[in-house]
Parts: C-alpha cells; sequence; structure tokens
C-alpha cells in the first residue's frame, strides 16, 4: 500500500507538522521539566528550607505523574482529544505556577504533585493521540519523535536548571515555562480534533488498582530513606506485596488499568509491556548512578559527567529514529536487537566504569561509547514496542493500552530506583565508601541490572514467536494423495 512507503515528510508537513509539535512539546515540557527541577532542587532547599524533605520532591512528582498516566484514558474519553490535552497542560502549568511562588517546601511539594499530575497526563496522552490523528504507518515515526523528546530533555533541562542556579533566580527556572506552557495549550486547542473517531465505552475509575500501586511506590521509597539494610528490605518486601495485591485486583476487576492480557507472559501484549519495563529499568538505573562513578571514578566535573551520561540518551533519540522506518520483519528485527545491543553495552559498564582513572581521553571514549550503545539499543527497539502494544491490544481497550505505556514505564522507573541504591550500598557505595567501595558499587549494579535486558531478550525471542505462529498456521498442508 502506498502509505507504508511514507517518510518523514508526511509527519512535519500541513496540519500533521503542527500536530507534531504539539504532541513532541507536551512530552518535551514534562521531561525537561524533570530535569530542570532535579537540578535547581540543592537551591531550592536552600532558599526556602526542607531538606527533610528533598526526596519527597521527586517521589511525589513521580506518584502524580503514575496517577496522570493511569487516567490519561478516562480524560480522554471524557473530554475528546482537544479538551484532554488542554486539560492536562492547564493542571501542568498551574502546578508549575505553584512552585514558582512557594514561600516554603510544604507548598512546593503541592505545586510538585499538581506539575507531575500534569504532566503524566501530558506523557500518556501524547501517545494516545497518535493513534487518534496519525495513519498506522506514521505511528512508529511519530513514536519515536514522542520518545526521543527525552534524549532532547536531558540535553537542555540541566543546562537550563544550571543556567538559572547559577545566578540564584530559581523560581525564573519556573517561571519562564509558563509561556511555552500556554504556546503548546494554544496549539493543542487549535490543531487537535475535538472528538475521538474511535470512542470506546467509558469506564469507572480503577481506585483499587491506583492505591495500591501509588502504596507500592511510597513502600520502596520509604524504606530507601533509612540505612539500615534490613528497612530497605522490608520497603521492597512490602512493595512485593502491593504489587502482587494490584496483579490479583487487576485481573478481576471490571474497572481495570491495564488491558486484557497484560499479564499474560503467552501473548504479545504482556511480553511488549514486559520488554518495555525491563529497558526502561537499564535507562533509568544507568542515568542515576554513573555521574556519580563518573566523578569519583574518572575525576570529571559535576557538568562533564552530566553530559557524557547525557551519550544514553543522545544513543536513545538517535536509535529511534534511525529504525522508525522499518516496517515488518524489520521492525522484528528492532525489537530482537534492542535488549540485545543494550545488554552488551551494561556487560561493558560493568567491566569498565570500576576501574579508576585519571580522566584520560581513551577510557572516558570507551565509556562514553558504552553509554550511547545502551541507549541506541532500548531506542531502536522502542517505537516499534510502543506501536506494537496499540496493534494487539483489544478493539475496544485502545485508550487503555495507550495509557498503559507509560504507566508501566513510569512504574517501573520509580520502583527500581530505590532497588538500584540498595543494591549498591550493598555493594560499598557507602561501607567503605571511597574509590574502593564506589568502584564495587559500579561493577555490582552494572552486573545486576544486566539482567533486565538479558530477561527482555528472551521476551523478544518469545514475541517473535508469537508473530511467526500466524504464518505457519495459514501454510498450504501437503496433500494427503
Amino acid at each position: 500500500m502506498k502509505d507504508q512507503h511514507v517518510g518523514w515528510g508526511v509527519l512535519f508537513s500541513g496540519k500533521n507538522g503542527i500536530r507534531s509539535v504539539a504532541l513532541a512539546g507536551g512530552v518535551g515540557l514534562h521531561a525537561i521539566n524533570v530535569y530542570v527541577a532535579t537540578t535547581i532542587l540543592p537551591s531550592v532547599v536552600k532558599d526556602i528550607g526542607g531538606l527533610d524533605y528533598y526526596a519527597w520532591n521527586t517521589t511525589l512528582f513521580v506518584v502524580a505523574s503514575i496517577l496522570g498516566s493511569a487516567l490519561s484514558a478516562r480524560l480522554l474519553q471524557a473530554s475528546g482529544p482537544r479538551g484532554a490535552y488542554t486539560i492536562a497542560a492547564l493542571i501542568f502549568g498551574l502546578g508549575t505556577l505553584v512552585c514558582a511562588a512557594a514561600p516554603n517546601m510544604p507548598v512546593m511539594l503541592v505545586g510538585r504533585f499538581v506539575q507531575g499530575l500534569g504532566g503524566g497526563f501530558l506523557f500518556a496522552l501524547a501517545y494516545a493521540m497518535i493513534r487518534i490523528v496519525f495513519e498506522e504507518a506514521q505511528w512508529p515515526r511519530a513514536m519515536a519523535l514522542v520518545s526521543g523528546m527525552w534524549g532532547i530533555a536531558t540535553l537542555v533541562g540541566p543546562a537550563v536548571g544550571g543556567i538559572f542556579a547559577e545566578i540564584g533566580a530559581w523560581r525564573a527556572a519556573f517561571w519562564s515555562m509558563l509561556p511555552i506552557i500556554a504556546l503548546f495549550t494554544f496549539l493543542a486547542f487549535t490543531v487537535l480534533p475535538r472528538k475521538n473517531r474511535e470512542q470506546s465505552e467509558r469506564t469507572g475509575l480503577p481506585f483499587a488498582q491506583l492505591s495500591l500501586l501509588t502504596l507500592a511506590v511510597f513502600a520502596v521509597s520509604l524504606g530507601s530513606i533509612w540505612q539500615e539494610l534490613i528497612w530497605n528490605g522490608v520497603g521492597i518486601a512490602v512493595a512485593l506485596v502491593f504489587l502482587a495485591l494490584f496483579g490479583i485486583v487487576e485481573r478481576t476487576a471490571r474497572q481495570r488499568l491495564l488491558p486484557r492480557g497484560a499479564f499474560d507472559m503467552t501473548k504479545s501484549l504482556g511480553l511488549v509491556l514486559a520488554m518495555m519495563a525491563l529497558l526502561s529499568i537499564s535507562v533509568t538505573v544507568t542515568e542515576i548512578f554513573v555521574p556519580l562513578f563518573l566523578q569519583v571514578l574518572h575525576g570529571q566535573q559535576p557538568l562533564a559527567a552530566g553530559y557524557i551520561t547525557a551519550a544514553m540518551a543522545a544513543g536513545w533519540t538517535t536509535g529511534a529514529i534511525a529504525s522508525a522506518s522499518a516496517r515488518d520483519r524489520g521492525a522484528d528485527r528492532a525489537i530482537f536487537l534492542a535488549p540485545l545491543i543494550s545488554l552488551i553495552g551494561m556487560i561493558l559498564l560493568a567491566l569498565l566504569s570500576p576501574w579508576p582513572t585519571r580522566g584520560e581521553w581513551i577510557p572516558l571514549t570507551v565509556i562514553t561509547l558504552s553509554l550511547l550503545t545502551v541507549g541506541a539499543g532500548v531506542g531502536i527497539g522502542w517505537p516499534h514496542l510502543l506501536t506494537r502494544v496499540l496493534q494487539v491490544a483489544p478493539a475496544d481497550e485502545k485508550d487503555l493500552a495507550s495509557a498503559s505505556i507509560t504507566t508501566v514505564q513510569l512504574v517501573a522507573t520509580a520502583l527500581c530506583a530505590p532497588i538500584a541504591g540498595m543494591v549498591a550500598n550493598l555493594a560499598g557505595l557507602t561501607d567503605p565508601g571511597g574509590v574502593i567501595g564506589t568502584s564495587s558499587a559500579a561493577f555490582w549494579l552494572f552486573a545486576v541490572f544486566a539482567l533486565a535486558p538479558a530477561v527482555a531478550l528472551l521476551a523478544a525471542i518469545n514475541i517473535m514467536r508469537q508473530r511467526q505462529r500466524p504464518a505457519i498456521a495459514a501454510l498450504p498442508r501437503p496433500s494427503q494423495s
């Protein structure tokens, strides 16, 4: 068919171009805000206090983002594409305004929660809008464009936040986002359709499942605050109990958070969602700890360490754009290569990053290339994993499937970050600490979490087998004569 061969030009021409800017911009706002807020947070605490609640800025933001992404399907059903995206942008803008004007940390935490809710809506709705406003042949490219905004945010966010922090104007970092939010709100209201052409039946809210997911994230976050290993373990154990209860309730509930088949590892949908979670874990763990390892073990300054780490995001964006045009068998190969390439990158990091250097360019170059490899692996498969979710989900649950993309990704990253901290601490990051402890932590962290892309590779093999079964079944049987 003709539409199977269209290129990037169709995505950026005419009304499609404005829609692409609006959808990518929404995710970009959410992503850049994540890195801006992380960068300026020390300055915020220095100005208005609240050091005891430092970690809760991130915890509340992530929890609210999970809630926003999980509820995005209901917002889309109730308000239509134009109304849903506009409401999401306004909520995000309100949270940003509260953060900019916050006189103390409690008010800041309220603003961060509202920001996270709006950001979760924007993040999830962007993927849902792709299915609504673009033809299916354009889905992989649109997915690559939207997910690639995280790579851009990794480069832009720390720089913007760092500039405002350096001049002692952290509030201006939030104020500066408001005109941009207003612009994208106007774009969304102008170019997005008023109604969804594939209206699905409205459903209620899965309060029980949302509560259990929230409790799981809070449990593992609270457990990670304590220095004692036993409390780390208790937090993880309690979180696992809540997640098990979530699975039980979700399977039998009338109002569900995930589409049918999300837990079935013998079917494509369950395997694809599992792959997404595992690959998200690989990226999150690397993103959190590599800057620290580069500073302690390889003599890099914070800014340089941050931008070396950004090689992973650059690899993700490059891989996603390069593979977005793949179709059929090419898309299957991309899904298979994604965890394999990322696994190679994680193994290289486990072997190379623990060895202290004086910042010589050769080892730093190899480490940078390893980070690029991890990101490129995920990027190569990501657009096709996201497209596959929409393709294999039940026909009457496409909105729910769109929302599940970000829900799974956010929950996986929120839960794995504290667990990664526990692994690093067990390996010696805090005791004995220093170069010796950090070196041990670097090896064990990447060695343990290399299991994530390794298991994802097994899932990819099963996904390919699922694709081959219909073709085998369709072959003519030999004659009995």
